[in-house]
């Protein structure tokens, strides 16, 4: 369970309120401690920080607030409609994941309009919250937040965090804004003030370009961009610097980053002298998934790059699913690494992260 930090926000007394009511929902949520292993030794958990969870009747709500592109998360068995779940923990048992952290990206309650922002982010944190409580030994979840809006989110995020959330689940842009605008630092404030999670997740716009969404490359190409210029957004603000007790957990291996280290630090000293510091180095302060069906080398590449300590388990389930999904911790367990480094990224790294244990 995600414990605060210490000190009081400048909002604290705006949602202390909202905390005491829904705190009490939480306190009776199992601990989760380590599996035990055939010779009686502490065997950490596999913990699947990129899955899903699209109920219908979320994606009709977005959908009539405007959103275009639900189609894509239509029909997948990722809700919680009869025999649903049962699928889901079957395919997780096949592929020996324990636990899914759960967020509606890409489908996050981003609207210019602060009420339907608001509605659809209370409905989207009570569903994976009731997730979360009816199946506590296989699901946490990352909050969703009623983004641009900051004042209500922070007021949600209180909410969130008295229900149950381990974290918060952002899209790679707010809008047509970046993850790093000036004016979102309150919401980086607060996450820090509680040492927690972020995990963010493209939000399928294409990086604004006709050249990926007209050609059909949407989340072939765009996706992994969206991740990379994320990431490089946030260091260009010094996000990562400023707060240091943030973990922020970057989708797809990073993108095209793992490849980029040197080239990013050389042209940066005349294209953009103003960097915080070096982007190698403001790279290895974050974290990432490994959802890169099963591509071994680039999981090296990632792990060469940033750290064995920042690599944690994601299987993009229901997109992966069947054997991609079993492929997707598979992979990890068949990349040659040695059998601690191997149960460090399946769950260890994400367990002491999210503070399951």
């Amino acid at each position: 369970m995600t414990k605060e930090g210490h000190g009081l926000s400048r909002r604290d007394l705006l949602c202390a309120g909202s905390a005491a009511a829904t705190g009490l929902l939480w306190a009776g949520l199992p601990e989760l401690g380590a599996r035990v292993d055939a010779q009686g030794g502490r065997k950490p958990l596999a913990i699947d920080v990129h899955a899903h969870l699209f109920p219908e009747r979320y994606l009709d709500l977005v959908q009539g607030f405007g959103k275009t592109d639900t189609g894509t998360q239509r029909d997948r068995k990722a809700g919680i409609a009869p025999g649903e779940m049962p699928a889901r923990f079957a395919l997780m048992d096949a592929a020996r994941v324990d636990m899914q952290i759960l967020s509606v990206s890409p489908q996050v309650p981003h609207f210019e309009h602060k009420g339907n922002a608001v509605t659809a982010a209370k409905m989207a944190n009570d569903m994976l919250a009731d997730a979360a409580h009816r199946w506590p030994t296989r699901f946490r979840f990352f909050a969703a937040l009623p983004m641009p809006h900051v004042d209500e989110a922070l007021k949600e995020m209180e909410r969130a965090f008295g229900l149950g959330a381990v974290g918060v689940g952002l899209s790679t842009v707010v809008l047509d804004r970046s993850i790093a605008d000036a004016s979102f630092i309150p919401v980086y404030e607060e996450m820090n003030r509680r040492a927690t999670v972020l995990f963010l997740h493209p939000a399928g716009n294409a990086i604004f370009s006709k050249l990926i969404a007209d050609y059909h490359l949407t989340w072939m190409i765009g996706a992994p961009a969206e991740d990379s210029v994320a990431a490089l957004h946030l260091i260009q603000q010094g996000i990562p610097t400023k707060f240091p007790n943030l973990k922020i957990i970057n989708s797809h291996l990073g993108g095209a980053l793992p490849v980029l280290l040197k080239r990013l630090d050389s042209i940066t000293t005349w294209e953009y002298p103003p960097m915080p510091e070096r982007p190698s180095l403001a790279l290895r302060r974050m974290y990432y998934d490994t959802v890169d069906y099963g591509d071994v080398p680039a999981l090296h590449a990632s792990i060469a790059a940033f750290g064995l300590d920042k690599m944690v388990l994601g299987s993009d389930f229901p997109y992966e699913t069947g054997e991609l999904y079993t492929l997707s911790a598979n992979y990890i367990r068949q990349a040659g690494l040695q059998p601690d480094d191997t149960a460090a990224i399946l769950g260890g790294n994400a367990e002491k992260m999210l503070r399951l244990s």
